[in-house]
């Protein structure tokens, strides 16, 4: 990771078989993972950003959770068409080559890059320098892909893997060139 750019990382959690979302964008499945005091690192890797990169689908998810869940984080949904802010999000319709270096230059340090289209933006402009996926132990069959088709080949190196009792396997990886 170069010095002066702000570090950009994912934390996702999918199906078995590339889904991040039932098709119409609901992860009701991810209960079945859900054990009570667990949260798989998560809370942790939250603490440590300041700042949300998230995409269109995945914002009109997340705006109806009670409490909102960004409280405190500059919350950037990334999409061309307007939307009714309710916690002070922003909106940005430009490139992840773009926003990584606005908001750099705004003086964020580690942004959160959620939404499939998002990471796969982040992921085709050579700018996600870390990916923890949370692989949940179901087959869905159809939904949302985190993975799609024209992502440029890119060397990922395994940097933890872990298991837990609920049958939730986690993989951290961080960009080959960083």
């Amino acid at each position: 990771m170069v010095a002066d750019r702000v570090r950009c990382s994912a934390f996702l959690a999918m199906s078995l078989d590339g889904f991040i979302a039932r098709k119409d964008g609901s992860i009701d499945w991810l209960a079945r993972v859900e054990l009570p005091g667990e949260d798989y690192g998560f809370q942790r890797f939250f603490d440590s950003v300041d700042t949300l990169a998230i995409g269109r689908s995945t914002w009109e998810v997340a705006r109806g959770f009670e409490p909102w869940p960004y409280l405190g984080k500059r919350c950037v949904v990334l999409t061309h068409r307007p939307l009714e802010a309710r916690h002070g999000e922003e909106v940005f319709a430009g490139s992840a080559r773009q926003l990584v270096e606005e908001l750099s230059a705004r003086g964020a340090r580690h942004v959160y890059v959620d939404g499939g289209q998002v990471v796969r933006q982040f992921l085709a402009a050579g700018r996600l320098d870390a990916l923890t996926l949370s692989i949940i132990p179901l087959v869905l069959g159809e939904g949302i892909p985190l993975f799609g088709d024209a992502l440029p080949e890119q060397g990922l190196v395994l940097e933890e893997s872990r298991s837990w009792p609920s049958g939730l396997v986690q993989l951290r990886y961080r960009a080959a060139d960083r």
